[in-house]
């Protein structure tokens, strides 16, 4: 009996952790939707500061021992990821505000596609990171060709194609760069930091830049509904807080490849909130599109000498 409990026990954290994870993607996706309905009482940026800031308080209370002794290496780390991190929400959310949660859903998953094609450069490869191989050149060629379909009308001619794309499209695009720019940042400095210092300091750090960067998103108004509370409640508390904290421990027992599968189904949660709530429907060719961007990130995630690193 002594020998099959721990593998009975390995087996019970092992399924736990897949539901975990899912339910994790699953509110991710949903979180689309439900910013994009919030924007409605709220201007983005200030949105982002609110749930940033809501979400460093309850990651501060939650990690608050492991917070007494921290190194000038730690809070210089979370300094420069948080800085990526609040460009990254800063750019997906003024983009959600102009342009359909699908839509940025899809775009956002890019980042899987910009992280192996950042690291072409040695210095920007996480340590035992290989170069790009094939799979990255044929899973970008995929992805891209999806993006073109999902953002561009219908007889767009190669030269027009950045006027034809939508500004909302452009915002999330660049959001998608800002965060794989955090995973290249995540995977050189966390190795060698405590879990719980660097993910509470680089939120911290993120409202920082939230509140720094404000002014930027032009004339601000807030109007407090039932909806937008909602929203900040999930967001900051759940998708982030709570989020990061189920994610960190669920990878200690799932394959990464079983990641990347779980990972990927973010924007399919994301469009079907979408469709559910927002009643959301992407045409034959933006459909097209999503699938390619889908395929190319998965060609990258799955045929990859090294995983992408985690969020």
């Amino acid at each position: 009996m002594s020998s099959t409990a721990p593998a009975t026990r390995r087996l019970s954290n092992s399924t736990l952790a897949h539901l975990l994870l899912l339910v994790v993607v699953a509110i991710w996706g949903a979180t689309f939707a439900l910013v994009k309905d919030a924007l409605q009482d709220v201007s983005p940026l200030l949105f982002n500061l609110i749930r940033m800031a809501l979400a460093f308080l309850a990651m501060a209370i939650l990690n608050y021992r492991q917070l007494r002794n921290l190194s000038r290496q730690t809070v210089l780390s979370g300094l420069v990821v948080g800085i990526f991190l609040a460009a990254g929400y800063q750019f997906q959310t003024a983009g959600l505000a102009r342009t359909t949660p699908a839509k940025s859903a899809f775009i956002t998953g890019l980042i899987v596609v910009f992280v192996p094609c950042f690291t072409i450069f040695r210095a920007f490869r996480p340590a035992g990171a290989h170069a790009p191989g094939w799979n990255a050149v044929l899973g970008t060629l995929f992805a891209f060709s999806g993006l073109l379909l999902l953002t561009t009308p219908a007889g767009t001619h190669i030269s027009d194609v950045f006027t034809t794309i939508g500004i909302g499209d452009l915002l999330t695009l660049a959001c998608a760069i800002a965060f794989a720019a955090h995973l290249i940042a995540l995977a050189h400095f966390s190795p060698n930091l405590p879990a719980a210092q660097i993910a509470t300091l680089q939120i911290g750090f993120a409202a920082l830049c939230m509140a720094i960067t404000l002014p930027l998103g032009g004339a601000l108004h807030l109007t407090v509904t039932p909806r937008l509370l909602i929203a900040l409640a999930v967001t900051s508390l759940l998708a982030t807080a709570a989020a990061f904290t189920i994610q960190s421990w669920a990878q200690q027992y799932i394959p990464p490849t079983h990641t990347a599968v779980l990972l990927t189904l973010e924007p399919v949660f994301a469009y079907l909130t979408s469709l559910l709530f927002l009643h959301e429907q992407l045409g034959p060719r933006s459909l097209i599109g999503a699938a390619l961007i889908l395929v190319g990130i998965a060609i990258i995630e799955f045929l990859s000498p090294t995983p992408i690193p985690p969020a």
